[in-house]
């Protein structure tokens, strides 16, 4: 890249930086962003949806809780008029091409950049005998009804052909530090290697030596655990169900608690040959049974597998503890899809998705760096704030920093961080609430056919057609 073209780059990205619009602008490090863009070698013209404001404009409408394109727009053209400059159309198209323009890559770059960084600031404290611990889980998520949609992410097969809506599956790991998204894997509901297992493998190689791996049991198997083994990566999972064990046999490190050999099956047809060279043929495993005595918890005992093999350095329960703190991810996940509203993804098409989707993960790791800074700054643990407060703290301070003056932009940003501080999340011990809601959803009937053979249904009963402008407003009014 010429060296006036980086110039012009650096100095983009500074002017957003000194005039922000997002509190957070500083976790951005305008070198990281700077280096991204150069990366995957983003051109820049005189126009007004650079990749930089795309980028600011898109992470804005993420946390907006409208979500939608119009309002992300508007408020660009109010933040232009602001600072004296020309305003730029409010129709979305220009935006939504920009968007399309912006390489998914900057925005995994950054995504992990981020997360990276907040896992390398982590204190001592906050990590589990000096260890990082990684969680993993799935989940799925929900998009437009289109036929790009259907092609890449089929729906269930469950839901009739035009009732439906194309599914994603989900596979995140999480810091239990931070709550920081480390890494995604993304693929189809159905189909052939698009299980969370499958998923998983895909992200063995981006695991750091010395992690340690947490979660349920659909990644307790041989081939879910030795790959990990090899990298120098341990694991805590629940026992499959599908395996048996006899705490009568094996190395006996105390009661119901003992080392095993597992045996090496069959090369399985998603490994190459290489790969199951690799592996041992043996795997010293530990098992160990505890008691839950929890109330509301629905099971009274849990069968673990780790590679923690020192019985003296983890003890039974300790393991037992960091085991339970498992449910942190299924509580990460519920913050990214129901408090930030990605359950339901408004893009059309599957680029856009992806990138919606990453973009959900910036923004999630951003505001998980401000409840770091906060944790720090107040001497508590970011697992103890509040996700949804944080994010309310957020959206009332962004308007103030953005125009505030110079100088007190400081003391909004401290205050920011004590009112952030100030939202912990309730000790509630023995809680137990039922499953089920109090609140009637509204009486309304459920599509059970395809939209638009309900409509020909419509029209052939009423008998009318829709070249008339007053049938087809009544029309629209109806349906």
């Amino acid at each position: 890249m010429p060296q006036s073209t980086r110039r012009w780059i650096t100095d983009k990205v500074e002017a957003l930086r000194t005039a922000p619009h997002l509190p957070f602008y500083d976790l951005l490090d305008p070198a990281r962003v700077e280096h991204a863009l150069e990366e995957n070698q983003v051109s820049f013209r005189e126009r007004v949806y650079t990749p930089l404001v795309t980028l600011w404009t898109f992470l804005s409408q993420i946390l907006s809780p409208d979500h939608s394109c119009r309002e992300a727009v508007a408020r660009l053209i109010a933040f232009r008029v602001a600072r004296g400059q020309k305003p730029c159309a409010p129709d979305t198209a220009s935006y939504c091409k920009a968007r399309q323009r912006l390489p998914i890559k900057v925005l995994t770059d950054l995504a992990r950049d981020t997360a990276q960084r907040l896992d390398a600031k982590t204190e001592e404290a906050w990590k589990w005998k000096g260890r990082s611990v990684q969680l993993v889980d799935g989940t799925t998520v929900s998009m437009p009804d289109t036929p790009s949609n259907q092609k890449a992410f089929p729906q269930a097969r469950t839901q009739k052909p035009g009732l439906g809506f194309p599914i994603a599956r989900l596979v995140a790991v999480i810091s239990l530090a931070t709550g920081a998204v480390r890494e995604l894997a993304l693929g189809p509901y159905k189909g052939k290697k698009t299980g969370e297992t499958a998923l998983f493998r895909s992200l063995w190689d981006r695991f750091t030596a010395g992690d340690i791996i947490l979660g349920d049991r659909c990644f307790a198997s041989f081939f879910g655990i030795a790959p990990l083994v090899v990298r120098g990566v341990d694991g805590l999972f629940r026992m499959h169900q599908r395996r048996k064990y006899d705490f009568r046999c094996g190395r006996c490190l105390g009661i119901e608690d003992h080392v095993v050999l597992w045996a090496k099956p069959s090369r399985p047809e998603w490994m190459d040959k290489a790969l199951y060279a690799q592996l041992p043929e043996q795997l010293e495993i530990r098992e160990l049974r505890v008691k839950v005595q929890r109330i509301g918890f629905r099971v009274a005992e849990l069968v673990l597998v780790t590679t923690l093999l020192d019985s003296q350095g983890y003890t039974k329960e300790e393991l037992a503890d960091l085991y339970l703190e498992r449910w942190n991810v299924e509580l990460d996940l519920r913050s990214i899809k129901c408090v930030m509203q990605m359950d339901v993804l408004r893009c059309e098409t599957p680029a856009m998705v992806e990138k919606e989707i990453w973009m959900h993960m910036l923004a999630y790791n951003l505001i998980r760096g401000l409840m770091s800074r906060a944790a720090e700054a107040h001497e508590k643990e970011p697992r103890c704030l509040s996700f949804k407060g944080t994010l309310q703290a957020l959206r009332a301070f962004r308007e103030s920093l953005q125009w505030a003056r110079r100088r007190r932009r400081a003391e909004l940003w401290n205050a920011m961080l004590e009112v952030i501080a100030s939202y912990e999340v309730g000790n509630r011990p023995n809680r137990v609430e039922p499953r089920a809601i109090k609140r009637r959803p509204k009486p309304h009937k459920f599509l059970n056919e395809p939209r638009q053979q309900a409509r020909d249904r419509f029209l052939k009963h009423k008998g009318c057609k829709l070249e008339n402008p007053r049938i087809a407003t009544r029309y629209r009014e109806v349906c």
